[in-house]
């Protein structure tokens, strides 16, 4: 059985992963017969009250948040090496580039999690494809970009886009439910919740992006 990684950033759109977005990995890659293979950082992130979407002044760790989406069958993304999957998908939400990066507050300048980087490098390395969500792109570009000229998505934002292609990336416009393809460097995307304003459109597109990336595989 295909073991696709999902990465992880913690729990809810304002300061972790999407969670319409990571069950719909989830699912998706079930879908195609796959086995998900949950991971996150073990650090702490400061916390959003998604009532009023204010930062509480709180610290939660990641890697326990997380948990809660894989209902507890998650591993510290630092003890996952490329060699364990034959994939690996991002899902979105704010979490991606605050948690797993520091884009939303750098754009192109942005630093990343160690271990994240690691697993993306060694991903492209071995020519494991690559799947990216909402905002994840950001990431991919970050520490892909200079040395692969990836094409991502996410979606239209024309500011985001920008600073994406600063990093020696190349972003493609893309509707809601549609992805990109980068044949080359078997990188795909979605723009999900970048512009999806009903959570059908959201599900459309990342059932087709995790089942390119597979195709890929």
């Amino acid at each position: 059985m295909k073991k696709i990684g999902v990465v992880l950033s913690g729990c809810g759109v304002r300061d972790g992963s999407e969670i319409h977005e990571a069950v719909f990995t989830l699912l998706a890659i079930d879908r195609q017969g796959a086995e998900a293979v949950c991971m996150a950082p073990n650090t702490d992130f400061p916390v959003t009250d998604h009532l009023t979407m204010q930062e509480t002044g709180e610290r939660r760790n990641a890697l326990v948040e997380a948990a809660r989406i894989a209902r507890g069958n998650i591993r510290d993304i630092k003890d996952v090496k490329a060699a364990d999957l034959d994939a690996v998908v991002f899902p979105g939400g704010f979490g991606a580039a605050k948690n797993l990066c520091d884009f939303a507050m750098k754009g192109a300048g942005a630093t990343v999690h160690p271990e994240v980087a690691r697993l993306l490098n060694e991903m492209a390395l071995a020519g494991k494809p690559i799947g990216a969500i909402c905002i994840a792109p950001t990431l991919i570009a970050t520490v892909l970009g200079k040395e692969l000229s990836p094409t991502v998505t996410i979606g239209t934002d024309s500011g985001t886009a920008a600073e994406i292609e600063k990093t020696g990336a190349t972003h493609q416009d893309c509707p809601v439910r549609d992805f990109v393809v980068d044949n080359k460097n078997k990188i795909v995307s979605t723009p999900a919740y970048m512009l999806a304003t009903h959570i059908s459109e959201a599900y459309e597109g990342i059932d087709k992006c995790v089942k390119a990336v597979i195709e890929l595989i």
